[in-house]
């Protein structure tokens, strides 16, 4: 009876998180996908392809999303969002066409728009990065974004990038605090913390962000002076590099994040479908409840 009660429970509980992945200590892990710059296929080969090793889905890149959302809807995968690097300026909209009809091919699918602020200018001269200077400008193009995405369902998270002018997490939290929209968030991105923060615990951060927190993306790297290291050594697969990936997942479950995890996959080298098999192991292994560090 005890065992019929316990199970039971544990398909309730699947139920209810059906994205997620129990463990056999029903521990859920995190819906994990994939940066696009990880596997380069046309869309229903890379629908099969993410299927078949087993990611959640995918973050794409730039406009061109409607036959991504195709191939992924027929194999139950999710677009989790798409990447445009804008530059903001003070006498120019935002909401061009182009964005326009980003959002309404978006519209139900669940996915957002990530956007990484390269730059904001005003009267022709470039706002320092991370410099609140730039925010009325920048507030002003996200309104007019969010004014359109709202609406129809589509969120808007903000992307820390090095030397862009939102490098910072802190810079998309403020930017998204500012706008106090329930569709509009910030991201942590592991690579572009070590580049530019340096190898220090991230926590506090992720305990200030999580409020708005919409993604937080990872990959192997390495530990010790990060701000002077390559990009080789910054994203590597999920199960290479000192970095003590394990541990900083398990920091980010005590403070309370649930949401999407994805792969940053920039330049790394070799067979790019096994790349992605040994990242997926490694990722299960962070996430299980005794993780073995490599």
């Amino acid at each position: 009876m005890k065992t019929i009660l316990l199970l039971s429970f544990v398909s309730l509980l699947a139920g209810l998180l059906p994205a997620a992945e129990l463990t056999t200590n029903s521990v859920v892990r995190p819906e994990f996908f994939v940066f696009e710059n990880g596997i380069k296929l046309p869309p229903a080969e890379l629908a099969a392809t993410l299927k078949e090793i087993g990611y959640d889905g995918l973050s794409a890149s730039g406009y061109e999303v409607k036959p991504l959302l195709k191939e992924f809807s027929a194999r139950g995968l999710k677009l989790y969002n798409t990447y445009l690097t804008p530059t903001f300026d003070a006498a120019t909209n935002a909401l061009t066409g182009q964005v326009r009809q980003l959002i309404d091919d978006l519209q139900g699918s669940g996915a957002a728009i990530w956007i990484a602020i390269r730059a904001v200018t005003k009267d022709g001269k470039k706002v320092a990065p991370s410099s609140p200077e730039g925010d009325e400008t920048a507030l002003a193009r996200l309104r007019e974004i969010a004014d359109y995405a709202e609406p129809r369902g589509v969120k808007i998270a903000l992307y820390p990038h090095t030397w862009f002018w939102t490098e910072r997490v802190e810079d998309g939290m403020r930017l998204a605090n500012k706008l106090n929209r329930p569709g509009v968030g910030a991201t942590f991105n592991l690579c572009h913390w070590l580049k530019v923060e340096g190898d220090r615990d991230p926590v506090r951060v992720l305990k200030a962000a999580l409020p708005r927190l919409f993604f937080v993306s990872i990959n192997g790297a390495d530990n010790g002076d990060t701000k002077k290291q390559d990009w080789n050594q910054l994203i590597q697969t999920l199960d290479r590099g000192s970095y003590d990936v394990a541990g900083f997942l398990s920091r980010l479950r005590e403070v309370g994040y649930g949401g999407p995890v994805g792969l940053q996959c920039y330049n790394v080298k070799g067979d790019q479908k096994e790349n992605l098999k040994r990242s997926l192991a490694a990722w299960k292994n962070f996430t299980a409840p005794n993780p073995l560090r490599p």
